[in-house]
């Protein structure tokens, strides 16, 4: 039953991230950098504490506790994080949700798969899989094969947008996705799946924070069986200060570049509505986490639930590009080969998911 309740929390953790970027296209009359960094403000400032201050008593006290090198290589990899998540947003606004989102969160699965294996044989861990054990394993194997299928799922969403590209006439990209860049919206795409990789890594860097509010929870509740549902949500809080670092500096500097600083007190732009709409996209994109935290507590499984979460992720941000239309104007092939592409990406992520279930 916890793990039926782990799949369920990763789904809705899944269907807010897939979901979150659909608010923001409601804003009107305000440049990218306007509406992403007020958003950001409620994605990694605002609603984190608020979630640890209704779940962790004096989470506070945590943090202060914990010792700066924790610290610091959490904040680290929010920093590194913070550059995937902010590359994210550019993604799909090249290429559109599903193609986007099926790109960055395949890639994402990969390097969060192999990355931390390869700096575990660098410097061995106990408890820790190297890539050594990956490929002198049954299970590791299975992880492998998830990964290159991964690889040939990206390459048939490549081809399908190169398709997409090629068909489109000037008017059917301005009523279809009037910025869609395959190349630029590739490359941006590529360095969001790596670094977006890092928010797991920076959980991992976090866990003894998360392993204090879990054994405060279980003294005040000595009779639990399983682990603090929300223990996760302290750890949060430092690795958003990094992701808030990277995203509020970039914008800030594209607002002084382009001018757009106007945009947040522009009387001819629909300003109520645009930042009801950006805070709703950020609440939105937490909640992705909120409950990733709460389905990993039930699964006891890091990589696993990382995996399900992704595949989750794709499956939602691309019923929401078939919703939003985003493939009605291409030929039967190209969209085959979009939803082909698709599919071989979940089917990838699945096989990783079962590599790991294989692990004794």
């Amino acid at each position: 039953m916890q793990a039926l309740f782990g799949v369920i929390y990763h789904l809705i953790g899944g269907f807010a991230s897939g979901s979150f970027y659909i608010p923001y296209k409601k804003v009107k009359g305000w440049a990218w950098e306007s509406y992403w960094i007020v958003g950001g403000l409620f994605s990694w400032l605002i609603v984190p504490p608020l979630a640890a201050y209704l779940t962790i008593p004096d989470f506070w006290s945590i943090i202060g506790s914990t010792s700066s090198d924790i610290l610091g290589y959490t904040y680290l990899f929010g920093l590194l994080w913070g550059i995937g998540g902010l590359t994210y947003g550019l993604g799909v606004r090249y290429l559109g949700v599903s193609l986007g989102s099926s790109i960055i969160l395949g890639l994402c699965s990969i390097f969060g798969a192999l990355i931390p294996s390869v700096y575990y044989d660098i410097n061995p861990t106990p408890g820790k899989d190297s890539f050594t054990d990956l490929i002198s394993n049954t299970w590791g194997q299975v992880v492998l094969l998830g990964i290159l299928v991964c690889v040939i799922g990206i390459i048939i969403c490549g081809k399908a947008g190169a398709m997409k590209e090629s068909e489109l006439t000037p008017t059917e990209k301005a009523e279809n996705n009037k910025e869609f860049k395959l190349g630029l919206g590739l490359f941006v795409s590529i360095v969001s799946g790596v670094l977006s990789a890092c928010f797991n890594f920076g959980i991992e860097a976090g866990k003894p924070m998360a392993d204090m509010a879990n054994e405060a929870w279980k003294a005040v509740n000595p009779d639990a069986t399983e682990s603090f549902l929300f223990q996760n949500n302290v750890v949060y809080i430092v690795i958003l200060w990094g992701g808030l670092t990277t995203n509020f500096i970039w914008c800030m500097f594209l607002n002084a570049r382009n001018k757009t600083f106007g945009d947040y007190t522009n009387a001819k732009t629909p300003l109520v509505a645009n930042y009801i709409f950006s805070a709703l996209a950020g609440t939105t994109w937490f909640l992705q986490f909120f409950f990733y935290g709460m389905g990993e507590s039930r699964l006891g499984n890091g990589p696993s639930s990382w995996i399900l979460h992704m595949a989750f992720i794709i499956l939602i941000a691309n019923v929401w590009g078939l919703v939003l239309k985003e493939w009605k104007a291409v030929s039967k092939k190209t969209y085959a080969t979009v939803v082909a592409g698709i599919l071989v990406i979940i089917l990838s992520v699945l096989i990783v998911g079962y590599g790991n279930s294989l692990k004794s």
